[in-house]
């Protein structure tokens, strides 16, 4: 079973304060947790049911620590209200820094505040092939829980940098596509080979600096009578168009 010491620990990665200062986040969920295990992040601590434990046994490395408990406690040391098999802690990556290729799509992301539209829109990422995501400083942390459960583990495949989004769009060669509603029609839009697609907040669209920036507003046209998408659905129509235009 866990410590109170250890629980206490476990807890305050819920916080992003924490998070920083010991420089680890927590992974929740059978799913979750084997994709965090079949990656290159490295596991500081595995706490798991013994079930969990019995049936992954060939993933574990002999330098882990392996806590076993029961699925009450799980439940009780994280964000899910169920949680019958694992939660992992684990070490941060260092930020890398982003070079873009010519051929290469991204994904800048302009003071998303939710952290379930961040985790959708990692997921939408790794789902069309796309692995670099930059992010403003204001933008959800990646390794909130709630956005490491809503990618439902493409946090593994795919990077985020947090950056100053004008100065470094302003500097990059590619073409900077940017959702707002007086844009160009986007099933009528060309791409180019390679560029970095632009997604504003959720209530505010793409700020007046990052406007700026943009080669291209693009829109998704409204046929019916609702007043708005949710930006991870309109991240995932416009990257649609994107590959189907390639």
């Amino acid at each position: 079973m866990v410590s109170k010491s250890n629980a206490k620990f476990i807890k305050s990665l819920q916080l992003k304060k924490y998070r920083k200062q010991e420089q680890c986040f927590l992974v929740e969920g059978a799913k979750s947790v084997l994709e965090v295990l079949n990656s290159d992040y490295e596991l500081k601590q595995l706490i798991a049911t013994e079930q969990f434990i019995n049936g992954h046994t060939s993933l574990l490395s002999h330098q882990l620590e392996i806590i076993e408990t029961s699925a009450k406690q799980l439940a009780s040391l994280g964000t899910l209200k169920t949680n019958d098999a694992a939660i992992a802690v684990v070490n941060m990556k260092p930020q890398r820094e982003i070079r873009l290729q010519p051929d290469e799509w991204a994904i800048a992301l302009d003071d998303i505040n939710d952290p379930g539209n961040l985790g959708t829109i990692l997921r939408i990422a790794d789902w069309y092939g796309i692995d670099t995501v930059l992010a403003s400083a204001q933008t959800a942390d990646f390794y909130n829980p709630k956005v490491i459960a809503a990618s439902k583990g493409s946090f593994c495949r795919v990077n985020i940098y947090y950056a100053d989004l004008p100065e470094f769009l302003s500097k990059s060669q590619l073409c900077i596509y940017g959702a707002a509603m007086e844009g160009g029609d986007v099933h009528n839009s060309s791409f180019e080979k390679g560029g970095i697609l632009v997604m504003g907040n959720e209530a505010n669209g793409i700020s007046a600096d990052v406007l700026r920036c943009l080669t291209k507003k693009i829109t998704i046209p409204r046929y019916g009578k609702a007043e708005s998408l949710n930006v991870a659905m309109a991240t995932a129509i416009i990257c649609d168009n994107i590959r189907r235009s390639q």
